[in-house]
């Protein structure tokens, strides 16, 4: 994965976790 590009995963990551934040913050 690495090899294939970190920021894809990086840009993917970040985008999960604004998300979960997202969610948590919304649900509450």
């Amino acid at each position: 994965m690495h090899a294939m590009g970190p920021n894809v995963a990086g840009v993917i990551g970040s985008a999960i976790a604004a998300g979960v934040f997202m969610a948590l913050f919304g649900a509450k």
